[in-house]
C-alpha cells in the first residue's frame, strides 16, 4: 500500500484535445499515472474529453467520465463519486492546472473533502502570476531579466518607455506562449500588447527587457515529501532565446555547458523548487545563459507539473518522471522506490546518459494558408520527433530523417537552398527548416561566423555542421568502387542515410547498402539504461548505432549488439512517427491496441517508432521497443535483425502504409490487407474502376498526371469540381474548384510540389450529406463498428466535420445502401482487418468518395462510443488468430455521440479559418447527447449552412 494510507481513491483531470502547445506528451503522462497509481491498489478516476487517447480508454482507469473540462463535469463526477480522497491535477497539462484553480476558488475541493496531491495552489498562483514569481526569485537571490507587470495599456505603455526595445510581453495563465510576442520596433508594441492583454484569462502581462541571444536551457526535477531533489534531465536549446521550447531543437545531455556553471544552475533550480511551495511531485524550469565567459544565469520560469519537456526527458534517459511524480505525489519517498529500467537501482539514483539525443518540432504550416512561419515566443509546432545516436551528428540526421517531409537526412539530398539572399533571410527570420538551412549556407562558403553572428546559436553547434560538410565533399571525391571501408563508416557513425551516401556517390541506394554488407559495416543496438551501463538495464529498449569490430571473449570479432534476438515468433508494428495534422494521437492508440492484442496472442511485440510524446513509444508497452525513424533503412535493419513472422502497417496512419510497397518488393510478409489492395484504394483511378465492377455508385470522374488532361477532363464533368491527389494524408492538397483558372493554377501548384502524381478530379456533388463507416473484415465476413453521419455537407474534410454516431436523419433506405456498400468493397479490396469508407448523398442516392483498409481516425472515437475494443479484435483477426464470426458484438450507447474537431488557429490570427476538404483541425473532444433536442447539437445543425453555399 501507498505511504500514505488516507488515499485510497484519485481523481485525474486529463488534458482535453490536442491543440498546439498541449499535445499527446499529457497522454503519455496521464496513462503512465494511471497505471502507476493502479500498482497501488488505488482506485482511480479520470475525467478528459478526448476520444483519440489511450489515456481515456475503459482499460486505464476504473472510472473514465468522456465530459467537457469544466467544474460543472467535475461536481458531477464528484457527485458519482463521494469516495475520491485526492485530485491530481499534473497530469493534464495547464487546463488541468486551470481548471484545479478555477475548482478551487469556486470551493469545490473542500465542499466535497478533496485534497490536491503533487502540487499546491500556492505554487502554481507563484509561477503563473509573474509578478508574484519575480518577487519571490529576488527574495531567494535568484536573478531575473528586468520585467514588469502591466495589468492595463497604459501601465505597459510605462513600462516600455522604462526598459527600451526590443522587449518580450508574456501573457499570464497561458499555454504554449499564447499571446506571446516580440517586440522590436516601438509602432508594433500597441498591437501586440493589447492582445497579449486579451488572451490573458486574467489581463495581465509581463514585460521582460528581452534576452536575445543568451542561451536557453530546461531541468526537469522531482521531488519527494522528505525535501529530496532529483535532477533527471538537463536540456540544451540549440535556437538561443527569442524562439519558444517547444519550437525549438533541443539536446540532452548539455552539450555546451561547463561544470562549473551546470553546478550553479542546478543549485538555482533546486532553490526554486522549494522555494515555490511544499509539495512532492515533477518540475520544469527553464534558463538563460549568457554566451560569454561569464555565463550569467538568469531564471526564466518554473512549471510545477509534468511538461512537454518531460515526456521528452523520459524517453531521453528512460526514467519515468510521470511514473515516480505519481508515486510521490501519493507519498513515497524516492530511496523507497527502485528505477525501473535497471530494476536495481533507487529512483534517487540520477540518470547518466552516454548518448546523445535530439528533438526537432514538426510543423504544419501547409495547413494554414497565409500564416506567419517565422518561429519566436509562440510555439507553432503540432508535433516532434526525437532521435538517440552516439554523437550529435548522428542523432541530428536520425531526427532529420524522421520528420517526413521528404528529406534524407541534412544536404546530400539534392533538395538544399541555393539562394543567397533566401538563405540570409530564412537565418535572420528563424524559419521552421533553419536546421536545413544552416547545412545550406555553410556549403554556399557563408562563414560560421556571419551564420552565428544572424542566429546566434552556439559555434560549437555550427562546427559539427561543418564536420558534416566537410565529410560530405570528402566521399563525393569518391565512387562506389573506390569508397574505403573507414570513410563509409564514419559517414555512417555520423548519421548520413544510405540514399544521402548514394547522392553523393552518384549511385543507388541499394548499391551503398551491398557495400556495407560487404564491408561488414552494420548497425547494432545499444539499450537505453539511464545508467550509462553502471548498472544491468532490465528493459528492452533500443536505439541504433555503427561501431568498429571488438573481439569478445570466445574471439568472434563483431561489433557489440546488445539487442538478443529470441527464437519466439514476434511481430513488427510500424508506428506512426511525428504528430501532424491528419495524422495524430488516434494512430498511437491503434498502434498500442495492436501490440496488445498481438501479445495476448503469444507474439513477442516489436515496436518501431521516433515520437517521444507517445504510449507507444513507453518503455514497457511492447516487449521491444526500437526508438528508431519510421524510414526505410532503419525499419529494414531492424527487421532483417529481428526476423519477424510479418509487419502490421494498418495502424500507423499513412507513415506506416508507404512503406507498405518495399516491404512487398523486398518479400517482408504484411500482416492483414496486402500492399496489392492498400495500393488499389489508394490509386484514385483504379478504385473507381473497382467501384464500375461492382455496381457502385460514385460522382463522375477522370484521371488528370498534367494541367493540359485536367483542363481537357473538366469539359467532360461540369464545375464544381473537386481535385485530389494520391496517396495523401489529412486531404493534403484538395480543392474545389469552380473555373478553369482555379483548376489550372491548383494543378499546376499540386504538380510542382508532387511531381508524377496521379490526380482525381471529381465532379463534386453539392449539397450533399456526408457519412462514413468503418468496418473489420477478414476476407470474408463483414462487421460494421460503426456508421457515422457528417453535421457539416459533403466538401468539408472529415477530419474537420461534426460527426455523429449513430446518423441523425439517414432514412432505412440510405441506411441499407451504406451498408451493402461497405459489405461489398471490403470483400472486393480483399480485406483483412480494418476499413474506412465515406460517402456522399444526394437524392437518396449513395456514391463513395474514398475508401482507407487501414485504420482510421474515427475507430477510437467509435471504440469509446460503445465501449468495444475494436481494434484488439481488428488485430487478431490480421494475425488470422480469429474470424469476424468469434467475437460477440455487444455495442452500448444511450442516444448520441458527437466527435467535435477542436483547431488551433488562434497561433495564426491573420490565417484564413474557413473549412473545406484540406483537414485543418489538430485535436477532437467526444460529446454524449440524450436526444436531439439537445441546445448542443442544435447549435451545431444550425450552423452547417454556413459551409461551401454558393
Amino acid at each position: 500500500m501507498p505511504k500514505n494510507k488516507n488515499i485510497k481513491s484519485v481523481l485525474i483531470i486529463g488534458s482535453g484535445p490536442i491543440i498546439i502547445g498541449q499535445a499527446c506528451e499529457f497522454d503519455y503522462s496521464g496513462t503512465q499515472s494511471l497505471r502507476s497509481l493502479r500498482e497501488d491498489g488505488i482506485e482511480t478516476i479520470l475525467i478528459n474529453s478526448n476520444p483519440a487517447t489511450i489515456m481515456t480508454d475503459p482499460s486505464m482507469a476504473d472510472h473514465v467520465y468522456l465530459l467537457p473540462l469544466t467544474t460543472k463535469s467535475i461536481i458531477k463526477v464528484l457527485k458519482d463519486h463521494p469516495q475520491i480522497d485526492a485530485v491530481l491535477p499534473t497530469m493534464g497539462g495547464q487546463t488541468a492546472l486551470n481548471l484545479a484553480i478555477e475548482a478551487d476558488e469556486k470551493g469545490i475541493w473542500k465542499d466535497f473533502n478533496v485534497k490536491l496531491i503533487g502540487v499546491d495552489i500556492d505554487a502554481i498562483n507563484i509561477t503563473e502570476d509573474r509578478e508574484q514569481f519575480r518577487e519571490l526569485m529576488l527574495k531567494i537571490g535568484v536573478p531575473m531579466a528586468p520585467q514588469a507587470t502591466a495589468t492595463s495599456y497604459l501601465k505597459g505603455k510605462e513600462i516600455a518607455q522604462e526598459f527600451g526595445f526590443p522587449l518580450v510581453i508574456r501573457a499570464s495563465y497561458t499555454l504554449g506562449g499564447a499571446g506571446a510576442s516580440i517586440v522590436y520596433k516601438e509602432e508594433d508594441f500597441d498591437e501586440l500588447l493589447t492582445r497579449g492583454l486579451e488572451i490573458s484569462p486574467i489581463h495581465e502581462v509581463m514585460i521582460d527587457k528581452a534576452m536575445m541571444g543568451w542561451k536557453e536551457y530546461e531541468l526537469e526535477l522531482l521531488r519527494d515529501k522528505n525535501d529530496n531533489v532529483v535532477i533527471i534531465c538537463t536540456i540544451e536549446n540549440m535556437d538561443p532565446m527569442g524562439i519558444h521550447t517547444g519550437d525549438s531543437i533541443t539536446i540532452a545531455p548539455a552539450m555546451t555547458l561547463s561544470d562549473k556553471t551546470f553546478q550553479r544552475m542546478r543549485d538555482m533550480a533546486i532553490h526554486m523548487m522549494r522555494s515555490i511551495g511544499d509539495f512532492e511531485g515533477g518540475c520544469n524550469v527553464q534558463f538563460a545563459v549568457s554566451p560569454d565567459k561569464k555565463e550569467e544565469i538568469i531564471a526564466i520560469e518554473i512549471n510545477p507539473r509534468v511538461s512537454r519537456s518531460s515526456a521528452l526527458a523520459s524517453k531521453a534517459t528512460g526514467y519515468p518522471i510521470a511514473k515516480v511524480a505519481t508515486k510521490l505525489a501519493i507519498g513515497y519517498s524516492l530511496d523507497e522506490l527502485t528505477n525501473q529500467i535497471t530494476g536495481s537501482t533507487s529512483a534517487l539514483f540520477e540518470p547518466t546518459i552516454d548518448y546523445v539525443v535530439v528533438k526537432i518540432p514538426r510543423w504544419n504550416f501547409d495547413k494554414f494558408e497565409g500564416s506567419d512561419r517565422t518561429l519566436g515566443l509562440q510555439m507553432k509546432a503540432v508535433g516532434e520527433v526525437m532521435a538517440i545516436g552516439r554523437s550529435f551528428q548522428e542523432a541530428l540526421h536520425k531526427a532529420t530523417q524522421s520528420l517526413e517531409i521528404k528529406r534524407n537526412g541534412l544536404g546530400a539530398d539534392g533538395k538544399g537552398y541555393k539562394n543567397y539572399d533566401q538563405i540570409i533571410d530564412k537565418l535572420t527570420n528563424a524559419s521552421w527548416d533553419r536546421v536545413f538551412v544552416i547545412y545550406d549556407a555553410i556549403q554556399m562558403g557563408i562563414p560560421l561566423s556571419r551564420i552565428h553572428e544572424i542566429t546566434k546559436i552556439d559555434m560549437w553547434f555550427l562546427k559539427q555542421y561543418e564536420e558534416l560538410f566537410h565529410l560530405e565533399r570528402e566521399i563525393s571525391k569518391f565512387t562506389i568502387d573506390t569508397i574505403e571501408r573507414d570513410l563509409l563508416l564514419e559517414a555512417k557513425q555520423k548519421g548520413y542515410g544510405d540514399r544521402q551516401i548514394a547522392h553523393m556517390l552518384k549511385c543507388l541506394e541499394s548499391q551503398v547498402y551491398k557495400k556495407r554488407e560487404e564491408f561488414n559495416v552494420k548497425r547494432v543496438y545499444k539499450l537505453v539504461d539511464t545508467c550509462a551501463a553502471e548498472f544491468k538495464a532490465e528493459t528492452p529498449y533500443y536505439y541504433s548505432t555503427f561501431e568498429n569490430e571488438v573481439q569478445d571473449k570466445n574471439g568472434h570479432i563483431k561489433p557489440a549488439n546488445e539487442s538478443e534476438v529470441s527464437d519466439k515468433k514476434k511481430i513488427v508494428v510500424l508506428g506512426s512517427g511525428p504528430n501532424r495534422i491528419g495524422q495524430g494521437i488516434e494512430f498511437d492508440y491503434c498502434c498500442v491496441h495492436g501490440v496488445l492484442a498481438a501479445s495476448e496472442c503469444g507474439y513477442e511485440t516489436i515496436m518501431i517508432n521516433c515520437n517521444p510524446e507517445t504510449v507507444s513509444t513507453d518503455f514497457d508497452i511492447a516487449d521491444k521497443l526500437y526508438f528508431e525513424p519510421v524510414f526505410w533503412e532503419h525499419i529494414y535493419d531492424i527487421i532483417q535483425h529481428e526476423k519477424p513472422e510479418g509487419v502490421i502497417v494498418q495502424l500507423g496512419g499513412q507513415t506506416a502504409l508507404k512503406l507498405a510497397e518495399k516491404l512487398d518488393r523486398y518479400g517482408i510478409k504484411i500482416l492483414g490487407t496486402t500492399y496489392q489492395s492498400l495500393d488499389l484504394a489508394e490509386d484514385r483511378g483504379s478504385f473507381s474502376k473497382l467501384l464500375k465492377e461492382n455496381d457502385i455508385p460514385y460522382p463522375e470522374f477522370d484521371v488528370a498526371t498534367s494541367a493540359d488532361e485536367a483542363l481537357a477532363v473538366a469539359d467532360k464533368l461540369n464545375f464544381p469540381i473537386l481535385v485530389r491527389p494520391s496517396y495523401v494524408l489529412g486531404g493534403q492538397g484538395m480543392k474545389i474548384v469552380i473555373n478553369k483558372k482555379d483548376l489550372e493554377e491548383h494543378v499546376v501548384d499540386l504538380l510542382r510540389g508532387m511531381p508524377d502524381n496521379k490526380l482525381l478530379l471529381d465532379h463534386y456533388l453539392d449539397g450533399a450529406i456526408e457519412a462514413e463507416a468503418d468496418a473489420i473484415c477478414d476476407g470474408e465476413n463483414v462487421y460494421i463498428i460503426g456508421i457515422m453521419e457528417h453535421i457539416e455537407p459533403c466538401g468539408i474534410h472529415s477530419g474537420d466535420s461534426n460527426a455523429t454516431l449513430p446518423p441523425f436523419n439517414l432514412g432505412e433506405f440510405v441506411m441499407q445502401q451504406i451498408k451493402d456498400h461497405t459489405k461489398k468493397i471490403a470483400l472486393a479490396l480483399n480485406t483483412v482487418g480494418l476499413i474506412n469508407i465515406q460517402f456522399a448523398i444526394k437524392d437518396d442516392k449513395v456514391y463513395i468518395i474514398e475508401a482507407n483498409p487501414r485504420a482510421s481516425r474515427t475507430v477510437p472515437f467509435i471504440a469509446k462510443a460503445y465501449g468495444e475494443p475494436y481494434v484488439n479484435y481488428a488485430t487478431k483477426v490480421m494475425l488470422g488468430e480469429k474470424k469476424v464470426t468469434d467475437f460477440e458484438f455487444n455495442p452500448k450507447l444511450d442516444g448520441f455521440a458527437i466527435k467535435q474537431p477542436v483547431f488551433s488557429f488562434n497561433k495564426f490570427p491573420n490565417v484564413n479559418k474557413q473549412l473545406g476538404p484540406e483537414m485543418k483541425s489538430t485535436g477532437e473532444s467526444i460529446l454524449f447527447i440524450d436526444s436531439l433536442k439537445d441546445d448542443e447539437f442544435y447549435n451545431l445543425y444550425s450552423r452547417r449552412k454556413m459551409y461551401l453555399s454558393k
